[in-house]
């Protein structure tokens, strides 16, 4: 499959998780793809695998590394045609009165700051008809006790989501998925294990009318819809990934 044979596609946090399914995605659906991630080496692994990519070593955080990550990025290919901004972390889950001013800022920074930066920064270099999708949260529409921080943040990328597709119209289409936990890096994050235990992820599945948690491929296939020609006439959607939780 050739669907983005000739565009470029960047994905944030795309050495594991959503972001590696997406990478894997637009890989094999002919894009050039830039795997940018904290995680140097990840990047370079995943990379590795795909027909045409360039690994790329990325604190989202930074000014100078969203600069530099756009630099590099038109110096191999040109242009930017779909940027995914994906990466985020959710804090350890904690009711909101149990954390530190520092830990509210970091979610700020790294989910939402993150992509303001990314916008700034690659915006000036994507053609008429680009697009930009950013990885949300259910959460942001559905909270639950003690992830307050992120889900504050994850809300904002909503909001941001919907006034970037204001004033980057009609040019680029900015859309936003919003996906239900999946058994991915998050956990780990959030409750300090690889694998919820067999009572929690009853728990959690037991609010998913469909069942089961996301994977990565369900969010990754979520954000190539976003990303190609069916959804030309579609910005400003926040798309809920979460197997009917947000009804």
């Amino acid at each position: 499959m050739s669907r983005f044979a000739g565009k470029c596609v960047v994905v944030t946090g795309g050495a594991s998780g959503f972001g590696q399914a997406m990478s894997t995605k637009f890989g094999e659906a002919g894009a050039s793809v830039v795997v940018a991630d904290l995680n140097g080496e990840g990047a370079k692994e995943v990379a590795a695998e795909l027909p045409d990519a360039l690994p790329f070593q990325l604190d989202v955080s930074s000014e100078k590394g969203n600069r530099s990550l756009m630099e590099a990025t038109v110096e191999a290919y040109g242009k930017i045609d779909v940027f995914c901004a994906n990466a985020g972390v959710p804090h350890r889950a904690k009711m909101m009165m149990r954390q530190e001013v520092e830990e509210f800022d970091s979610m700020w920074a790294i989910n939402v700051r993150s992509i303001f930066l990314a916008a700034k920064y690659c915006v000036p270099h994507m053609p008429e008809g680009s697009s930009i999708i950013n990885t949300s949260s259910i959460g942001a529409k559905r909270p639950r006790p003690g992830l307050a921080a992120y889900y504050a943040a994850k809300g904002a990328v909503v909001t941001l989501t919907k006034a970037m597709a204001i004033e980057l119209a009609p040019k680029i289409r900015v859309n936003a998925v919003c996906p239900v936990s999946a058994p991915t890096g998050f956990d780990m994050n959030a409750v300090g294990s690889q694998n919820l235990s067999p009572e929690a992820e009853a728990g959690v599945i037991a609010g998913i009318p469909l069942g089961r948690r996301a994977t990565p491929e369900d969010v990754a296939d979520s954000v190539f819809f976003l990303a190609s020609s069916e959804a030309k006439f579609l910005t400003g959607v926040c798309l809920d990934v979460d197997g009917g939780r947000a009804i």
